[in-house]
């Protein structure tokens, strides 16, 4: 594969697993919410990530022009091949945790499909232009608890920092610039910020 092929791979296996494996982990939560509608709330933001994740995944494929389809790339790598953002892999260890990891995601995440929609690369525009419709809403709803958690109890306000203060560290990773981020812009696929 050439390089500039190799690449784009790398770059879209990075934006289909970051969304694959926060799904599974968001899936984690299915039936243990701590209350029935957010319960729903997160299954059906896992839903979507997943979504994503299959367009991410199935272009990854095209790219690749190996023969495997989305599900091979997602089910039948070595974990050591996945190219998701540490912070979304990290253990749900409370709910203020996973509120927080999920603010933090949806911040990054909507800014970077705005900038992905304007892409030359008109796959990759179309997936932003659909995924950003879904990714407003999960900001919405996330910057809405972590403030409303943040300025309730002095427990859930407790909670919130503690979670915000051990999850600050991973979210410099969703912005890198890194040599595949560096040539997936230079050819035109995003007009992303290096």
């Amino acid at each position: 594969m050439a390089k500039d092929l190799q690449q784009r791979f790398e770059w879209l296996l990075r934006m289909g697993d970051t969304s694959l494996i926060l799904a599974q982990r968001l899936g984690e939560w299915c039936g243990k919410g701590p209350a029935l509608e957010e319960d729903m709330a997160l299954t059906n933001t896992a839903l979507d990530l997943l979504g994503q994740a299959r367009l991410w995944l199935t272009y990854a494929c095209e790219v690749e022009g190996a023969g495997r389809d989305e599900d091979q790339l997602a089910f039948l790598r070595d974990s050591r091949e996945f190219r998701n953002a540490l912070m979304v892999e990290l253990p749900n260890s409370n709910y203020a945790h996973t509120l927080m990891r999920q603010f933090y995601f949806d911040a990054w995440h909507h800014l970077a499909l705005r900038e992905l929609e304007k892409s030359a690369d008109p796959r990759i525009g179309e997936i932003a232009s659909k995924a950003v419709k879904e990714a407003t809403y999960h900001l919405r709803r996330s910057s809405d608890l972590v403030v409303r958690l943040g300025d309730g109890t002095q427990q859930s306000h407790d909670l919130m920092q503690s979670a915000a203060s051990a999850l600050w560290p991973y979210t410099g990773e969703l912005c890198r610039g890194d040599e595949i981020e560096n040539a997936v812009q230079h050819t035109g696929c995003c007009q992303c910020e290096a």
